[in-house]
Parts: structure tokens; C-alpha cells; sequence
């Protein structure tokens, strides 16, 4: 096993002169499934094929172990990879398919088969090894291939969204599977995925990408009750995080026509360019319902309610002086991914009745502040 160092790491494509991965340091330890997350173009693949060697390093160099690996050729840096399709030979058994990389290399028939029964047996297809893939579930053939890459038995396992052929019932119980599987073998791993709740509930720790550029690095519970900048708030959590932008007067936020304490600490760290507004954050987990008298809240209009069972959601629109905010003041600046909507998880009995107007109480120690200049988090 090894770790693996992005050392100032940049890939620029022929053609283009803005960088796809620009300046990456990422230390992932030894044994420890890292998993790169970000929307589509953000440079997440990239980086996993640079090293896999299969793209070119234009500055930095990449290390595995000690070693710098960074011109080495693919076959000589002792990784395995898994792909978003399964790239199994059809007229070969399940067996032959986990076997054939140890095949090519040279390995004797005893010590191949012995390897594919271990690997079978941990991935719970040996029942399967004589079957072709076509008589295989697409959950089976996904672990057929992972099956090919632990026989292998590598420094480091690469994954390019694995899961994203399956359907949601059965990436739920393979992205399980293939924790556990990680923390049995212990093998270095790199995880692409552009599903944040994968990222969430599989890594040891997660590297948020965004148009090549590294935004946080940190465990799931970090980057969920910290994260650094405006793009890691709105794109970690599901239900995404409520983000809008308002005016502040007198250590307090404007929302609409309410105002909301702020931490004079945070409100301190304004300047100039952030000419007098905040962007204010908060989960729709971290408020609820507040009675009409309250004066740290705000007047939501409701649109439209959710009923879960479990859980009720209210979606809404801000109000200012009984009317819904101009959107130039506020709902525009939302950025989260509820149709601009503001959202709050409530109890369901407690639910209103669309069109109902209702007040909203943000816990003060869930609130996430941030710099309209910046967007870089300000408590």
C-alpha cells in the first residue's frame, strides 16, 4: 500500500489556456478512500487520469509512496482502475475476466485461480465465476470489476464514477458494498463521483473540485458544518443550503422586510468591497417555525410543502412589507437549488397550508456567513 501527493499538479489541454486541474496539492494517506467531488467539468476525472497516467502532467509532479511517478508509464505504477462501464469481455467467464490482467502478466494457472476465488469469495461471487456477464445483474458485473482490479492487488485503487449505471436502489447497496470493501482490503483509494451524497456517506474525507480548483478538503462532518466558501456551502447537503444575499444595518441582516442578528465578530470581517451586504446561509435543518412576535426572524410566503412522513419541507418566497421581496434585493441572490426558494425542514404535523405566511427562526450557532466579495466564510 502507498499514499499518493499532488505536488502544484496542473494538466492544461492542448488548445486551451485556462488550466482543467490548476495547481493541486492533495495529500491522500495510506490506506485512506479519498473521494474527489464536483459538478460536471470541474476537473474531478482529470486528476484521477493523471495518475493513472493516462493524462499528461504539465507542472508538479505526482508521487506514490516515495516515488515520482510522474512520466512513468500506466502499466508500471501498480494501480487498478474501475470504470463507469464495466469494460468486461463478454465471451469470457466471470472467472476469466478477473483472471485475465494476471493472465497477461505472466501468472501461473493455480496462483490465478487461487487469487479469483479469494476475490470471489470476498465480493460475494462465487456462485457466479463460471457464468458470462451477460447473465449477471448490473450490480454483479460492476463487483466482476472490481473483482479484476483487487486480484491485482495494487498500491492504489482508482474509481471514475462506478456507480452511475445503476439504478438508485442498487447504488445505495453497492456504494455500501464497496465501503466496506475498502476498509477490508485497506488499499489506497481515489473515488470520483459528482453525487455529493456518495462522497458524504463513503469517504474518509472528501476534495471538493471546482473548475480545476481545489475549494476544501476534510472529512464528511466538516465540510458539512464548515465549509470554507460559498460554492462548498451550496453544493454539500441535501437539501442544499439556503444562500441569499442581504443588507446590514446595525450588526443585523435585512430579510425583506424582518432583520436577523448577526455575530459581531463575523460582521467585523466585511470590507469595503462587500459594499454593506452579507451572504447569509443557513440548512433547512438549523430553522423552524417561529411565533409572530418574534423579532430574530423573518416572514416567509409559502409555495408549496412536503410531506414525508418522517420529515415536512416548506418552500417559500421572502417577504418585505407584506409583499414578496423585490427579487433584485434578494430572491435573485439565492443560490441554492430550489427554484431560488427558500427551504425549511419542519415537523410534518406542523405543516402550513400553502399560501399561508409564517415566520423563520435560524439557530444562531448553525448560520454560515459569508463575503459577497469573496465568498470565502466569514465565522
Amino acid at each position: 500500500m502507498a499514499s499518493v501527493t499532488y505536488d502544484h499538479t496542473t494538466r492544461i489541454y492542448p488548445g486551451n489556456t485556462t488550466p482543467s486541474v490548476s495547481d493541486l496539492n492533495l495529500d491522500i494517506k495510506d490506506g485512506e478512500f479519498m473521494v474527489l467531488v464536483g459538478p460536471s467539468g470541474c476537473g474531478k476525472s482529470t486528476t484521477l487520469r493523471m495518475l493513472a497516467g493516462l493524462e499528461e502532467v504539465n507542472k508538479g509532479r505526482i508521487l506514490i509512496g516515495d516515488k515520482d511517478v510522474t512520466t512513468m508509464q500506466p502499466k508500471d505504477r501498480d494501480i487498478a482502475m474501475v470504470f463507469q462501464n464495466y469494460a468486461l469481455y463478454p465471451h469470457m467467464t466471470v472467472a476469466d475476466n478477473m483472471g485475465f490482467a494476471l493472465k497477461i502478466a505472466g501468472e501461473d494457472k493455480a496462483t490465478i485461480r487461487k487469487k479469483v476465488e479469494q476475490a470471489a469469495e470476498i465480493l460475494d461471487l462465487t456462485e457466479f465465476l463460471d457464468r458470462k456477464p451477460r447473465a449477471l445483474s448490473g450490480g454483479q458485473r460492476q463487483r466482476v470489476a472490481m473483482g479484476r482490479a483487487i486480484v491485482r492487488q495494487p498500491k492504489v485503487f482508482l474509481m471514475d464514477e462506478p456507480l452511475s449505471n445503476l439504478d438508485a436502489k442498487l447504488r445505495v447497496q453497492t456504494r455500501t458494498q464497496i465501503a466496506t470493501l475498502q476498509r477490508q482490503l485497506g488499499v489506497t483509494t481515489l473515488y470520483v463521483t459528482h453525487d455529493q451524497t456518495e462522497a458524504l456517506t463513503m469517504g474518509d474525507r472528501i476534495a471538493v473540485l471546482n473548475l480545476g480548483v481545489l475549494q476544501q478538503v476534510g472529512a464528511p462532518t466538516e465540510l458539512y458544518d464548515r465549509p470554507a466558501n460559498v460554492f462548498v456551502a451550496g453544493f454539500i447537503g441535501s437539501p442544499s443550503m439556503n444562500l441569499s444575499v442581504h443588507p446590514v444595518s446595525e450588526g443585523k441582516a435585512q430579510i425583506g422586510s424582518d432583520s436577523v442578528s448577526l455575530p459581531t465578530d463575523a460582521v467585523a470581517k466585511l470590507t469595503p468591497e462587500d459594499n454593506g451586504e452579507i451572504i447569509l446561509g443557513f440548512r433547512p435543518e438549523h430553522a423552524s417555525l417561529a411565533s409572530a412576535g418574534d423579532t430574530d426572524a423573518f416572514s416567509l410566503l409559502v409555495r408549496n410543502t412536503e410531506d414525508l412522513g418522517s420529515d415536512g419541507y416548506i418552500y417559500g418566497d421572502i417577504i418585505a412589507d407584506d409583499s414578496v421581496a423585490d427579487s433584485a434585493a434578494a430572491t435573485s441572490a439565492t443560490m441554492s437549488d430550489q427554484n431560488k426558494m427558500t427551504t425549511v425542514r419542519v415537523n410534518p404535523r406542523e405543516l402550513p397550508a400553502v399560501g399561508d405566511t409564517v415566520k423563520i427562526h435560524i439557530d444562531p450557532s448553525r448560520m454560515h456567513l459569508f463575503s459577497p466579495a469573496t465568498g470565502e466564510r466569514l465565522n
